[in-house]
């Protein structure tokens, strides 16, 4: 199950092999009592932080089909 600890990449990688052959012609079924949010996202931003104060701001902005990259002041 989510968040629980395992050994390592192999084994995650190896698992999403078995249930992609077990779903592989159907739908994945969902829990009864599963939700979520669908989120449109039109603006991210990725901010890193340096030292010397000059962080790095990169912004995706969404422009038709197409997303747009822009560096930005700090």
């Amino acid at each position: 199950p989510q968040s629980q600890e395992i050994p390592n990449r192999e084994f995650l990688e190896e698992k999403l092999k078995d249930l992609e052959k077990e779903y592989e012609n159907a739908e994945v079924p969902r829990p009864d009592h599963w939700g979520g949010y669908l989120a449109k996202p039109y603006e991210i931003e990725f901010w890193q932080g340096r030292p010397n104060r000059l962080h790095d701001r990169i912004v995706y902005t969404l422009d038709g089909l197409d997303w747009k990259i822009s560096r930005l002041a700090p």
